[in-house]
């Protein structure tokens, strides 16, 4: 399933327009303070299908809503106010041997036997709450629960984002993630290809795979910190002799 992120912008106007987020618009929003986080249920299934078609322009098959909003496998996080869902994060940790093979190179080799990663598949603001921190809110709390103690072997969040969704990009890389890859051809929009990019985010130690600057910037600075502790502490005790 090719998965989509969508922080900002509007749809194509060609496409059937679904009333989601005109009745989400609420001037009395100030603060994210307002809002109510929750994981989806089976009862939402209605209401995240219309946004989605709303904030997406790719078009998910029946069985991804009834996955999201039932099966505990995907973090399905959603941003309530006023009993109406008004943003959603999708994501699921998986083992790093289940990352497709497009994103592969997202993690040094000597890691992928025993460790997990993020995936965000959907992240989504109806537009009367972006630029709001409701995305951010939604991210931090997903990157909250995968650095906690019992998730330190998860070692990186990645996704896939279009390469003309400037919005998103901006929004990821104020978050610290970074471009890893350009893919091309990746989505299918409105029946014409288009190039994604995969972003990644590195947590828990993790790291992409290393070259050879690595691996010499590595060895010095453990050269550095096990010889120099050791010739500073001789010099130190040689001295305190010399004195008593």
């Amino acid at each position: 399933m090719t998965s989509f992120n969508w922080y900002s912008g509007s749809k194509d106007s060609n496409r059937d327009h679904h009333d989601a987020t005109s009745q989400y618009s609420n001037p009395l929003f100030t603060s994210t303070a307002d809002l109510q986080l929750r994981f989806l249920c089976p009862s939402d299934l209605d209401q995240v299908k219309d946004l989605c078609k709303e904030w997406f322009p790719i078009q998910y098959p029946e069985a991804w809503y009834r996955d999201i909003t039932s099966d505990p496998r995907f973090y399905s996080l959603a941003a309530v106010y006023q009993s109406k869902l008004v943003g959603l994060l999708i994501a699921e940790v998986k083992q790093s041997n289940a990352i497709n093979k497009e994103d592969k190179g997202i993690l040094d080799g000597r890691m992928y036997s025993n460790c997990t990663v993020g995936y965000i598949l959907s992240l989504g603001v109806c537009s009367s709450f972006r630029r709001q921190g409701v995305a951010s809110l939604l991210l931090d709390s997903f990157l909250t629960h995968v650095t906690q103690s019992e998730n330190q072997i998860c070692k990186a969040i990645y996704l896939h984002v279009l390469t003309m969704n400037s919005a998103a990009i901006r929004f990821y890389e104020k978050h610290y993630f970074r471009l890893h890859s350009f893919l091309p051809y990746y989505y299918s929009v409105d029946g014409k290809c288009k190039d994604g990019f995969t972003y990644v985010l590195y947590i828990n130690g993790g790291h992409p795979p290393w070259g050879l600057l690595d691996y010499l910037y590595h060895w010095c600075q453990a050269l550095y910190e096990n010889i120099y502790p050791t010739y500073w502490y001789a010099k130190l005790k040689h001295w305190l002799q010399r004195s008593l």
